[in-house]
């Protein structure tokens, strides 16, 4: 008699589940931040009136212009001296604080909300959070500014036809100068979230902004001529005025030279939020 004995046979255990990579790369950075800056409505609301600040202002100087013009009424000579670009750029000095301050909300604002512990535990190197934050936003400034500075442009030019003032794309320098106004405001976004960066408060933030870009600039026009001559240049708001200027003199810098002193300024405000990005705690 023959016994049979069954053997059972056990399936085979599944494979275990992989885990998705979450490595932290400088891509997923970028559109983490992309993605948190286009979240706010604040961003919505100061990239808008950015805009409108842009345009309307260079409107409005340039029909201006046309109506003392056709009237013959009495111009201050800088104002009767004025062209189709320096015209539609007249809403440079407010649309820099639009940008500027919506650049200083981007970074200080996680530090007012407690929300840059989450983003710094994500990103333990810290400074890519700086760099990224930093590029989403210059860009986003650099784009929306050259769309509004051409725009103004175009419709400014055509305002003050058949003036003094009028000018088109293909003369000399007008391209140049609308593209380097551009960038100029593209780099105040930056330097705007460096300062938040730096001295992670709203209100540190803007002020220290206000202050270098339309403050200092007038405190000093007190000192000697002499001492005028050799900072006035220098300042961050007249370099980068020499960046979009038509035309220059002995006491402004060229574009290139305004270009490169702006980007000092800009590359030290980064430094400096970097370094307390670094040393400090959140």
């Amino acid at each position: 008699m023959s016994t049979i004995t069954a053997t059972e046979t056990s399936a085979p255990l599944p494979a275990p589940a992989t885990r998705p990579d979450y490595r932290v790369t400088g891509r997923r950075v970028l559109r983490s931040e992309w993605a948190k800056l286009w979240s706010l409505r604040s961003t919505w609301i100061t990239l808008g009136l950015g805009l409108v600040f842009l345009v309307a202002f260079g409107l409005i100087a340039a029909a201006q212009y046309k109506s003392r013009i056709d009237s013959g009424h009495h111009m201050d000579p800088d104002f009767a001296r004025s062209t189709a670009v320096s015209l539609s750029l007249f809403g440079t000095n407010f649309a820099q604080l639009a940008l500027g301050v919506l650049g200083v909300l981007v970074t200080a604002g996680e530090y007012s909300t407690g929300m840059i512990r989450s983003t710094l535990a994500a990103v333990p190197r810290r400074l890519p959070v700086l760099w990224s934050k930093s590029a989403v936003f210059g860009l986003v400034s650099l784009a929306v500014s050259t769309v509004g500075v051409f725009v103004a442009f175009v419709f400014a030019s055509g305002i003050v036809s058949g003036t003094g003032a009028a000018m088109t794309l293909s003369h000399p320098g007008v391209v140049r100068s609308l593209l380097g106004a551009g960038l100029y405001l593209g780099l105040v976004g930056v330097i705007g979230a460096a300062l938040g960066a730096l001295l992670r408060s709203v209100a540190g933030g803007i002020s220290v902004l206000v202050g270098a870009l339309m403050l200092v600039p007038g405190l000093i026009s007190l000192l000697p001529s002499s001492w005028q001559d050799d900072i006035s240049p220098y300042l961050p708001s007249n370099a980068g005025e020499s960046m979009f200027a038509l035309t220059h003199d002995s006491t402004t810098l060229a574009p290139a030279a305004g270009l490169v002193v702006f980007l000092g300024w800009t590359v030290l405000a980064l430094a400096g939020a970097a370094y307390r990005l670094v040393r400090s705690d959140a």
